[in-house]
Protein backbone atom coordinates (compact mmCIF):
# COMPACT_ATOMS: atom_id res chain seq x y z
CA UNK A 1 0.00 0.00 0.00
CA UNK A 2 1.39 3.38 -0.86
CA UNK A 3 0.62 6.27 1.51
CA UNK A 4 0.31 9.65 0.57
CA UNK A 5 0.38 12.91 2.00
CA UNK A 6 -1.49 15.89 -0.39
CA UNK A 7 -0.41 19.68 0.06
CA UNK A 8 -2.24 21.80 -1.55
CA UNK A 9 -3.75 25.29 -0.26
CA UNK A 10 -7.35 24.33 -2.49
CA UNK A 11 -9.72 22.19 -0.42
CA UNK A 12 -11.28 21.44 -3.53
CA UNK A 13 -8.39 19.87 -5.14
CA UNK A 14 -7.83 18.33 -1.43
CA UNK A 15 -11.18 16.89 -2.08
CA UNK A 16 -10.52 15.55 -5.50
CA UNK A 17 -7.58 14.02 -5.23
CA UNK A 18 -8.30 12.12 -2.22
CA UNK A 19 -11.59 10.83 -3.57
CA UNK A 20 -9.95 9.87 -7.05
CA UNK A 21 -6.93 8.03 -5.12
CA UNK A 22 -9.41 6.24 -2.78
CA UNK A 23 -10.68 4.58 -5.57
CA UNK A 24 -7.32 2.68 -6.16
CA UNK A 25 -6.83 -0.38 -4.10
CA UNK A 26 -3.05 0.17 -3.66
CA UNK A 27 -3.11 3.74 -2.43
CA UNK A 28 -3.89 5.23 0.70
CA UNK A 29 -4.31 8.92 1.35
CA UNK A 30 -3.16 9.41 4.94
CA UNK A 31 -3.59 13.08 5.25
CA UNK A 32 -3.96 16.16 3.46
CA UNK A 33 -1.93 19.34 4.09
CA UNK A 34 -2.84 23.46 3.64
CA UNK A 35 0.41 24.62 3.24
CA UNK A 36 3.95 23.34 3.64
CA UNK A 37 3.90 24.21 7.91
CA UNK A 38 1.02 21.29 8.33
CA UNK A 39 2.72 18.91 6.10
CA UNK A 40 5.83 19.00 7.76
CA UNK A 41 4.15 17.89 10.70
CA UNK A 42 2.63 15.51 9.08
CA UNK A 43 5.19 14.17 7.28
CA UNK A 44 7.38 13.36 10.51
CA UNK A 45 3.44 11.81 12.22
CA UNK A 46 2.86 9.89 9.15
CA UNK A 47 5.38 8.91 7.41
CA UNK A 48 3.96 9.31 3.57
CA UNK A 49 5.65 7.16 0.58
CA UNK A 50 5.01 9.63 -1.75
CA UNK A 51 3.89 13.97 -1.42
CA UNK A 52 2.09 15.48 -3.85
CA UNK A 53 3.04 19.30 -3.77
CA UNK A 54 1.41 22.59 -5.14
CA UNK A 55 3.71 25.38 -6.00
CA UNK A 56 1.65 28.44 -5.48
CA UNK A 57 0.69 28.47 -1.35
CA UNK A 58 0.52 30.63 1.73
CA UNK A 59 3.20 30.96 4.13
CA UNK A 60 5.65 29.09 2.22
CA UNK A 61 5.93 27.91 -1.84
CA UNK A 62 6.55 24.74 -2.87
CA UNK A 63 9.85 24.78 -4.44
CA UNK A 64 10.87 26.52 -1.23
CA UNK A 65 9.26 23.28 0.60
CA UNK A 66 10.53 21.09 -2.12
CA UNK A 67 14.19 21.79 -1.46
CA UNK A 68 13.93 21.22 2.64
CA UNK A 69 12.25 17.88 1.96
CA UNK A 70 14.99 17.14 -0.26
CA UNK A 71 18.16 18.38 1.67
CA UNK A 72 16.68 16.63 5.60
CA UNK A 73 13.99 14.11 4.71
CA UNK A 74 14.34 12.85 0.91
CA UNK A 75 10.73 11.91 -0.09
CA UNK A 76 9.27 11.16 -3.87
CA UNK A 77 7.45 14.05 -4.64
CA UNK A 78 5.21 14.79 -7.54
CA UNK A 79 4.81 18.65 -8.32
CA UNK A 80 0.84 19.30 -9.31
CA UNK A 81 0.59 23.05 -11.28
CA UNK A 82 -1.98 25.18 -12.87
CA UNK A 83 -1.06 25.46 -16.31
CA UNK A 84 0.31 28.75 -16.37
CA UNK A 85 3.30 29.83 -18.42
CA UNK A 86 4.77 31.29 -14.49
CA UNK A 87 3.56 27.68 -13.12
CA UNK A 88 5.41 25.70 -15.43
CA UNK A 89 8.59 27.34 -15.50
CA UNK A 90 8.58 26.99 -11.71
CA UNK A 91 7.07 23.37 -12.04
CA UNK A 92 10.61 22.79 -14.30
CA UNK A 93 12.77 24.51 -11.50
CA UNK A 94 10.89 21.84 -9.00
CA UNK A 95 12.19 19.11 -11.12
CA UNK A 96 15.62 20.15 -10.89
CA UNK A 97 15.69 20.65 -7.39
CA UNK A 98 14.43 16.64 -6.68
CA UNK A 99 10.61 16.49 -7.79
CA UNK A 100 10.21 12.82 -9.73
CA UNK A 101 7.06 14.11 -11.84
CA UNK A 102 5.32 17.09 -12.82
CA UNK A 103 1.33 16.86 -13.12
CA UNK A 104 -1.74 19.40 -14.68
CA UNK A 105 -4.20 20.00 -12.01
CA UNK A 106 -8.16 18.68 -13.50
CA UNK A 107 -9.39 21.46 -15.41
CA UNK A 108 -8.57 23.04 -18.95
CA UNK A 109 -7.14 19.96 -21.60
CA UNK A 110 -7.77 16.95 -18.91
CA UNK A 111 -10.55 15.84 -17.19
CA UNK A 112 -10.95 15.21 -13.75
CA UNK A 113 -11.34 11.35 -14.31
CA UNK A 114 -8.03 11.36 -16.45
CA UNK A 115 -6.63 13.39 -13.77
CA UNK A 116 -7.62 10.74 -11.73
CA UNK A 117 -6.05 7.71 -13.56
CA UNK A 118 -2.45 9.67 -14.59
CA UNK A 119 -2.22 11.08 -10.66
CA UNK A 120 -2.77 7.62 -9.63
CA UNK A 121 0.12 6.05 -12.19
CA UNK A 122 2.34 9.08 -11.04
CA UNK A 123 1.83 8.29 -7.48
CA UNK A 124 3.09 4.12 -8.24
CA UNK A 125 5.59 5.47 -10.12
CA UNK A 126 7.07 7.72 -7.67
CA UNK A 127 6.98 4.97 -4.64
CA UNK A 128 9.49 3.21 -6.46
CA UNK A 129 11.78 5.84 -7.73
CA UNK A 130 15.73 6.34 -6.16
CA UNK A 131 15.17 9.40 -4.05
CA UNK A 132 18.48 11.09 -2.98
CA UNK A 133 19.55 14.57 -1.66
CA UNK A 134 20.28 17.21 -4.59
CA UNK A 135 24.00 18.32 -6.05
CA UNK A 136 24.46 20.94 -7.80
CA UNK A 137 24.66 20.34 -11.61
CA UNK A 138 28.12 21.16 -13.23
CA UNK A 139 26.36 21.68 -16.26
CA UNK A 140 26.62 20.31 -19.78
CA UNK A 141 29.51 17.92 -20.36
CA UNK A 142 31.56 17.44 -23.72
CA UNK A 143 31.82 14.08 -24.86
CA UNK A 144 34.22 12.24 -27.47
CA UNK A 145 32.61 10.93 -30.64
CA UNK A 146 33.12 9.65 -33.93
CA UNK A 147 32.88 11.28 -37.02
CA UNK A 148 29.05 12.07 -38.11
CA UNK A 149 28.83 11.54 -41.59
CA UNK A 150 25.14 11.66 -44.00
CA UNK A 151 22.98 12.58 -40.90
CA UNK A 152 20.08 14.17 -43.53
CA UNK A 153 18.54 10.46 -43.33
CA UNK A 154 19.10 9.22 -39.88
CA UNK A 155 16.39 9.75 -36.86
CA UNK A 156 16.91 9.50 -33.35
CA UNK A 157 14.06 8.66 -31.32
CA UNK A 158 13.70 8.31 -27.62
CA UNK A 159 10.68 7.69 -25.27
CA UNK A 160 11.09 8.66 -21.53
CA UNK A 161 8.71 9.13 -18.21
CA UNK A 162 9.28 9.16 -14.38
CA UNK A 163 12.90 10.61 -13.88
CA UNK A 164 13.05 11.43 -17.80
CA UNK A 165 13.08 15.00 -17.86
CA UNK A 166 16.83 14.84 -15.74
CA UNK A 167 17.91 11.89 -18.04
CA UNK A 168 16.89 13.84 -20.96
CA UNK A 169 19.26 16.88 -20.06
CA UNK A 170 22.07 14.50 -18.97
CA UNK A 171 21.94 13.20 -22.83
CA UNK A 172 20.91 16.68 -24.91
CA UNK A 173 23.24 18.63 -23.22
CA UNK A 174 26.32 16.13 -24.48
CA UNK A 175 24.91 15.94 -27.86
CA UNK A 176 27.12 18.12 -30.45
CA UNK A 177 25.31 20.59 -33.24
CA UNK A 178 25.54 17.82 -36.03
CA UNK A 179 23.53 15.37 -34.10
CA UNK A 180 20.72 13.77 -36.75
CA UNK A 181 17.52 15.08 -35.70
CA UNK A 182 15.75 13.87 -32.35
CA UNK A 183 12.26 13.19 -31.64
CA UNK A 184 10.91 12.59 -28.08
CA UNK A 185 7.85 11.14 -25.97
CA UNK A 186 8.21 12.21 -22.37
CA UNK A 187 5.27 11.87 -20.21
CA UNK A 188 4.42 15.66 -19.52
CA UNK A 189 1.29 17.88 -19.52
CA UNK A 190 0.54 20.87 -21.71
CA UNK A 191 2.87 23.90 -21.60
CA UNK A 192 5.38 21.72 -19.47
CA UNK A 193 6.97 20.27 -22.49
CA UNK A 194 7.21 23.74 -23.91
CA UNK A 195 8.83 24.65 -20.13
CA UNK A 196 11.30 22.17 -20.69
CA UNK A 197 12.06 22.53 -24.14
CA UNK A 198 13.23 26.15 -23.83
CA UNK A 199 15.22 25.31 -20.84
CA UNK A 200 16.91 22.85 -22.88
CA UNK A 201 17.42 24.95 -25.96
CA UNK A 202 18.90 27.12 -23.38
CA UNK A 203 21.90 24.61 -22.22
CA UNK A 204 22.38 22.83 -25.58
CA UNK A 205 24.49 23.17 -28.21
CA UNK A 206 21.42 21.40 -30.57
CA UNK A 207 17.93 23.36 -31.17
CA UNK A 208 15.61 22.13 -28.80
CA UNK A 209 11.71 22.59 -29.09
CA UNK A 210 8.24 22.05 -28.81
CA UNK A 211 7.06 20.33 -31.99
CA UNK A 212 4.40 21.67 -33.93
CA UNK A 213 2.50 20.26 -36.92
CA UNK A 214 4.70 19.76 -39.72
CA UNK A 215 8.10 20.76 -38.09
CA UNK A 216 11.12 19.08 -40.51
CA UNK A 217 13.57 16.80 -38.33
CA UNK A 218 16.85 18.05 -39.03
CA UNK A 219 20.01 17.47 -37.91
CA UNK A 220 20.94 19.16 -34.85
CA UNK A 221 17.43 19.82 -33.92
CA UNK A 222 15.31 18.26 -31.43
CA UNK A 223 11.48 18.46 -31.22
CA UNK A 224 9.92 17.18 -27.87
CA UNK A 225 6.07 15.95 -28.36
CA UNK A 226 3.60 18.74 -26.83
CA UNK A 227 1.58 17.83 -23.90
CA UNK A 228 -2.15 16.46 -24.59
CA UNK A 229 -0.47 15.16 -27.90
CA UNK A 230 0.68 12.82 -29.79
CA UNK A 231 3.74 12.93 -31.96
CA UNK A 232 4.24 10.69 -35.06
CA UNK A 233 6.99 11.42 -37.83
CA UNK A 234 6.02 10.78 -41.05
CA UNK A 235 8.34 11.40 -44.25
CA UNK A 236 7.68 13.34 -48.03
CA UNK A 237 10.63 12.45 -50.27
CA UNK A 238 13.68 12.66 -48.49
CA UNK A 239 12.16 14.99 -45.75
CA UNK A 240 11.06 13.84 -42.58
CA UNK A 241 8.67 15.70 -40.50
CA UNK A 242 6.04 15.20 -37.80
CA UNK A 243 2.06 15.01 -37.35
CA UNK A 244 1.19 16.21 -34.31
CA UNK A 245 -2.43 14.91 -33.04
CA UNK A 246 -4.77 14.22 -30.39
CA UNK A 247 -6.73 10.24 -30.00
CA UNK A 248 -7.18 8.16 -27.70
CA UNK A 249 -4.17 7.73 -24.13
CA UNK A 250 -2.16 5.05 -25.07
CA UNK A 251 -0.46 3.07 -21.71
CA UNK A 252 -2.59 6.30 -20.04
CA UNK A 253 -0.83 8.61 -21.81
CA UNK A 254 -0.54 11.97 -24.27
CA UNK A 255 1.79 11.72 -25.56
CA UNK A 256 2.72 8.16 -25.58
CA UNK A 257 5.58 6.76 -26.95
CA UNK A 258 4.52 4.01 -28.35
CA UNK A 259 2.87 5.43 -31.54
CA UNK A 260 6.01 7.44 -31.97
CA UNK A 261 8.41 4.95 -32.19
CA UNK A 262 6.07 2.75 -34.32
CA UNK A 263 5.72 5.55 -36.78
CA UNK A 264 9.52 6.03 -36.87
CA UNK A 265 9.91 2.12 -37.96
CA UNK A 266 7.48 3.10 -40.73
CA UNK A 267 9.00 5.84 -41.95
CA UNK A 268 13.00 5.34 -41.12
CA UNK A 269 13.64 2.00 -40.56
CA UNK A 270 16.88 1.02 -40.53
CA UNK A 271 18.05 4.94 -40.86
CA UNK A 272 16.63 5.39 -37.29
CA UNK A 273 17.76 4.73 -33.22
CA UNK A 274 15.17 4.22 -30.87
CA UNK A 275 16.02 4.85 -27.01
CA UNK A 276 14.09 3.83 -23.98
CA UNK A 277 14.56 5.63 -20.84
CA UNK A 278 13.58 5.40 -17.48
CA UNK A 279 10.27 5.16 -16.34
CA UNK A 280 7.14 3.15 -15.13
CA UNK A 281 5.01 1.18 -17.41
CA UNK A 282 5.41 -0.63 -20.59
CA UNK A 283 5.32 2.31 -22.78
CA UNK A 284 7.73 1.98 -25.72
CA UNK A 285 8.41 -1.70 -25.53
CA UNK A 286 5.93 -2.70 -28.26
CA UNK A 287 7.15 0.42 -30.48
CA UNK A 288 10.79 -0.55 -29.72
CA UNK A 289 10.08 -4.04 -31.16
CA UNK A 290 8.76 -2.54 -34.15
CA UNK A 291 11.67 -0.58 -34.73
CA UNK A 292 14.27 -3.22 -34.52
CA UNK A 293 11.74 -5.25 -36.55
CA UNK A 294 12.16 -2.56 -39.16
CA UNK A 295 15.95 -2.58 -38.68
CA UNK A 296 16.63 -0.08 -36.25
CA UNK A 297 19.22 0.25 -33.87
CA UNK A 298 17.84 0.24 -30.14
CA UNK A 299 18.68 1.18 -26.77
CA UNK A 300 17.56 0.92 -23.23
CA UNK A 301 18.92 2.72 -20.17
CA UNK A 302 20.03 0.46 -17.62
CA UNK A 303 18.31 -0.05 -13.79
CA UNK A 304 21.37 0.94 -11.82
CA UNK A 305 21.04 4.66 -13.49
CA UNK A 306 16.94 4.38 -14.06
CA UNK A 307 14.55 6.37 -11.46
CA UNK A 308 12.21 3.85 -12.13
CA UNK A 309 13.50 0.96 -13.87
CA UNK A 310 10.24 -0.15 -15.73
CA UNK A 311 9.69 1.23 -19.40
CA UNK A 312 13.61 -0.14 -20.11
CA UNK A 313 12.78 -3.49 -18.64
CA UNK A 314 9.78 -4.04 -20.52
CA UNK A 315 11.49 -3.23 -23.60
CA UNK A 316 14.50 -5.65 -22.50
CA UNK A 317 12.06 -8.31 -21.66
CA UNK A 318 10.91 -8.33 -25.28
CA UNK A 319 14.64 -9.21 -26.32
CA UNK A 320 14.43 -6.18 -28.86
CA UNK A 321 17.47 -4.07 -27.25
CA UNK A 322 20.63 -4.24 -29.04
CA UNK A 323 22.66 -2.70 -25.71
CA UNK A 324 21.69 -1.82 -22.48
CA UNK A 325 23.27 2.01 -21.33
CA UNK A 326 24.01 3.75 -17.99
CA UNK A 327 22.74 7.22 -18.47
CA UNK A 328 26.43 8.38 -18.36
CA UNK A 329 27.42 6.48 -21.37
CA UNK A 330 24.03 6.81 -23.07
CA UNK A 331 25.05 9.92 -25.21
CA UNK A 332 28.00 8.10 -26.90
CA UNK A 333 25.95 5.06 -27.42
CA UNK A 334 23.46 7.02 -29.44
CA UNK A 335 26.25 8.69 -31.37
CA UNK A 336 28.08 4.94 -32.18
CA UNK A 337 24.99 3.41 -33.25
CA UNK A 338 24.49 6.75 -35.62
Amino acid sequence: MVKVLIVDDSAIVRKIFTEQLSQAKDIQVVGAAPDPYVARDMIVKLSPDVITLDIEMPRMDGITFLKKIMAHRPLPVIIVSSLTPKGSAMAMEALESGAVEVLAKPGGSFTVGEMGAQLADKIRAASRARVMKRVASGGAMATSRKAITETTNKVIAIGSSTGGTEALKEILTRLPPDTPGIVIAQHMPPNFTKSFADRMNDICRINVREGQANDSVLPGTCLIAPGNFHMLLRRSGARYYIEVKSGPMVHHQRPAVDPLFKSVAKYAGANAVGVVLTGMGSDGADGLKVMKEAGAKTLAQDEASSVVFGMPKEAIKTGCVDKVVSLRNMPQAILDFV
